[in-house]
């Protein structure tokens, strides 16, 4: 139950962190999926300096200057890329805020992340976190018709961990979007 110092330090963490997805796992709203991905980048790129995907995939400091939400309420198995279908309100959530957004600006693209905890070796999480984001990826555009132009994958295995920790960690394992048009030519 909320009281209010737990109110509060919500309140604050969703202003000091704006990209973070509410505490424990908290599915947020497509309003608020689409608010986050519909503000303005925290950093202005000249079109002359815009990059390819690819590059932008690379470069942290675009990746974190980019609009964005962590998504941890889609609950990966340990070890699995499955999206069950008791899950599929959730990914309605994402597709209804990516398509307002696209019907305001046919332009707008996303990049779907993958990330995975700790557990296991490099590669092998590396592999789960490309994974989660394509099924994600085809779940929105085969379910939801979100258009497969606007939408782009990555994972990035346990290299962007949200807890610091060798250990099993649900929060770790999570897909985080990205509105990357501003910063791609």
């Amino acid at each position: 139950m909320f009281n209010r110092r737990s109110f509060t330090t919500a309140l604050i963490a969703t202003m000091v962190l704006p990209g973070a997805a509410f505490a424990q796992g908290q599915m947020p709203s497509a309003a608020r999926i689409e608010r986050q991905l519909d503000a303005s980048p925290r950093k202005r790129i000249a079109p002359n300096q815009r990059v390819t995907v690819q590059e932008f995939k690379r470069r942290a400091d675009l990746r974190r200057a980019a609009p964005s939400i962590d998504i941890q309420s889609i609950n990966f198995n340990f070890g699995s890329a499955d999206i069950s279908a008791s899950q599929y309100h959730k990914v309605e959530a994402i597709a209804d805020a990516m398509k307002r957004i696209l019907r305001r600006d046919r332009r707008a693209s996303f990049l779907i992340e993958g990330h995975t905890d700790a557990v296991g070796s490099n590669s092998s999480n590396l592999l789960l976190s490309q994974r989660r984001a394509a099924t994600l990826r085809q779940l929105l555009i085969r379910r939801y018709n979100v258009p497969s132009r606007a939408l782009e994958t990555v994972g990035y295995g346990e290299e962007f961990l949200l807890v610091p920790t060798q250990n099993e960690n649900w929060q770790n394992r999570r897909v985080t979007l990205r509105r990357i048009d501003s910063f791609i030519r």
